[in-house]
């Protein structure tokens, strides 16, 4: 049986898929010469190779069509030995072309014997420059792929390896050998591949190239750390355009992305701090900058964050070093996403102690920040309240944990913590270093803050202390005052009333601002307070009263002051009232309208420029005298004319007591944030008969 009628024993796959390309790449033709010299067959590739026609070549003497006289006598030994001694040869040889240029061919001359024992020659013949070209990107490939740092692969058209370099295998982690035959998944199962796979099925389908793609993820080479790589794909087609599979080109970029990510987390470090700059410490309250700290760092550095400042501190203004745990009042708590760890987080406004092994203890004592990574559940147990904390917190899947400490001044006030769970990448020196330099200026804030707290409270505890308690009732008037102090991110100021008995049944009242804030400003508006009651004993008209506080005031450097100040004899129904820089007061006549009273402004006190003018009006029982300091309805936003008129809209009928229009009034007036100081003071006459 003749081999053409033998069953195909190779893979069908690879029958179908067709003849290869390198042989039409080289062009191989085919010579078949007697052992007279004649040629007996010319291939189509030697009509193309050498120029003439099969009609041209056969029957002619090969040596003296193909070659140039200078090189007959070299041709024909070659041919002689390849006759008698039947060894083949090859190498290359000049020949001549039909146009009569020449060519150098590289030969592979066989000798033949057929069944009758005659002898032929068979001559294989290609160009010579196209053979050295294929030889060189052949020794080039081979060069790659062989020694080149870079990780080279060919992969068939199912993505299963068929060649591999040891660079690659090295990335890997897998033997060379080990990948043949083996799906490109089974050699990098981790899901940051898959996208990879769907790329290069693409690549197949489409023959574009996908040039540079960043690719991070684990292999088995260090199944503990991430790498980078850049992986280009190329179809490969053979010159028939058969697609034989796809080529993988990996370059470890590992350094140059740790070096961009370290650069993101520099950059990061860097928008924190301005983050932190301008977001912590806007106000003057504790809690609200213990909560700012905690909004910048979450989620941008940690998954959750706590805030805890010794009591001792919110209670004093220093911090406590007795002997026994420390107690602790939690500030703020934040949390990047809901999470059942919040639970195990001592919420905002309680008190706690924490053992000694706690992270915020150690902070305490050492006045040095602590890292903890890579948890178990004992390391949970040390940073938790109790055992259920720890279980929490085990379950929310915390890994990493930094306790640091707050310090202001050289005192530790209280501790940050800050832990991660969602964010796989434990903390590290870096984060430790930005976490020390945000606490560090938090805490500043917050002892400022807590500084602020204390002067405040003891400037508005003074300014309370200055301050009348009037009787609700004077002969013809019903009274009802009212003192707000500024809100906690502002200071107490200098506002006052004062109401004061006189002789013949008449009453004194009063109203003023001290311009400035704090302490001196309370100081100051007792001394003035005190002086006004002294000058109202003269029984002085109100203008000679202002005059004498006007030159009081200007002692008093650097304060100038507002007032207005006004006397009711309730027998002729009059009030007399003069007016120191200070906004008008307001009457409101039995079921009339209010009206802004239009008096001689005069001058604030302390400047010394008078003179002021007394202005008399009468004032009828069921009418209503408003005075208040600027407190009541100045906005940083809003013109004073439209808050006055809404004062006006506030006290139009039906009148309510004196005691209900001052709530109603610092109710729909004050301005939530509370800016600054209020003081109000209503006089409602009432008939003498009444009392």
């Amino acid at each position: 049986m003749s081999r053409a009628n033998q069953p195909w024993e190779g893979d069908p796959e690879e029958a179908a898929s067709g003849p290869s390309g390198l042989m039409d790449l080289l062009g191989v033709a085919a010579v078949l010469v007697e052992a007279d010299g004649r040629i007996d067959m010319w291939s189509p590739q030697a009509e193309e190779l050498f120029g003439y026609t099969f009609d041209e070549a056969v029957g002619q003497n090969a040596a003296a069509l193909l070659l140039h006289p200078e090189h007959l006598k070299a041709g024909l030994a070659l041919f002689a030995e390849v006759m008698e001694t039947g060894r083949g040869w090859a190498g290359p040889f000049p020949v001549r072309r039909r146009d009569g240029s020449t060519r150098t061919v590289e030969f592979r001359n066989i000798r033949l014997t057929d069944s009758l024992g005659d002898h032929y020659a068979l001559g294989l013949a290609t160009d010579r420059a196209t053979v050295r070209q294929v030889e060189r990107e052949v020794a080039l490939s081979s060069q790659l792929v062989t020694q080149a740092p870079i990780g080279l692969s060919v992969l068939d058209t199912e993505l299963r390896y068929v060649a591999v370099n040891g660079a690659l295998a090295a990335m890997h982690g897998v033997p060379e050998t080990d990948h043949m035959g083996r799906h490109f998944r089974e050699i990098l199962p981790g899901s940051p591949f898959a996208t990879a796979e769907n790329q290069m099925r693409e690549v197949l389908q489409t023959g574009l190239p996908l040039v540079d793609e960043q690719v991070v993820g684990r292999t088995r080479a260090d199944p503990d750390n991430d790498h980078a790589w850049a992986v280009s794909f190329y179809r490969l087609d053979d010159q028939s355009g058969h697609v034989l599979g796809i080529a993988n080109v990996v370059v470890d970029v590992t350094d140059r992305y740790e070096s961009a990510r370290q650069a993101d987390r520099a950059q990061q470090r860097l928008r924190l701090m301005a983050d932190g700059s301008a977001r912590i410490g806007t106000t003057l309250e504790v809690e609200r900058t213990a909560q700012e700290l905690a909004d910048v760092l979450v989620p941008d550095l940690a998954d959750m964050v706590a805030v805890d400042i010794l009591d001792s501190v919110l209670r004093t203004g220093r911090p406590d070093r007795g002997e026994g745990p420390a107690l602790f009042r939690a500030l703020a708590v934040k949390t990047a996403y809901p999470t059942g760890a919040s639970e195990a987080i001592i919420a905002p406004g309680h008190l706690t102690t924490y053992h000694a092994d706690h992270p915020a203890a150690h902070c305490l004592h050492t006045c040095k920040p602590l890292l903890i990574t890579h948890r178990d559940s004992g390391e949970l147990s040390r940073i938790a309240a109790d055992d259920a904390a720890a279980g929490l917190l085990a379950e929310a899947g915390v890994h990493t944990d930094m306790a640091v400490p707050l310090i202001a001044r050289g005192q530790i006030i209280g501790v940050l913590g800050l832990a991660r769970a969602r964010n796989p990448r434990p903390f590290d020196e870096d984060d430790l270093t930005l976490a020390c330099e945000l606490a560090s200026s938090a805490a500043l804030s917050i002892d400022n803050a807590v500084l602020h707290q204390h002067i405040r409270s003891a400037a508005e505890t003074l300014q309370r202390s200055l301050l009348p308690r009037p009787s609700p009732r004077r002969p013809g008037l019903e009274i009802a005052a009212r003192y707000r102090p500024a809100q906690a991110f502002s200071e107490v100021g200098g506002d006052w009333y004062d109401v004061i008995p006189l002789s013949g049944d008449r009453t004194a009242l009063a109203v003023g601002d001290v311009m400035g804030s704090g302490i001196p400003a309370a100081t100051a508006m007792g001394r003035l307070r005190t002086a006004t009651s002294t000058l109202a004993d003269l029984d002085l008209a109100p203008n000679r009263i202002l005059t004498h506080l006007d030159k009081i005031t200007q002692g008093l450097d650097p304060y100038i002051a507002t007032c207005v100040y006004a006397v009711y004899d309730p027998h002729d129904r009059l009030v007399q009232v003069a007016c120191a820089g200070h906004l008008p007061p307001v009457l409101v006549r039995a079921g009339g309208p209010p009206e802004l009273l239009d008096l001689p402004t005069g001058t604030p006190l302390g400047v010394g420029s008078g003179p002021f003018e007394t202005s008399t009006l009468t004032m009828n029982p069921g009418d209503q005298l408003i005075l208040y300091t600027d407190g009541l309805v100045e906005t940083r936003d809003d013109p004073i004319d439209q808050r006055l008129n809404h004062l006006l809209s506030l006290l139009a009928p039906p009148h309510p007591s004196a005691e209900e229009t001052c709530d109603r009034l610092l109710r729909e007036l004050r301005h939530p944030a509370g800016h600054d100081d209020v003081a109000l003071l209503i006089a409602h006459a009432q008939p003498l008969t009444a009392l």
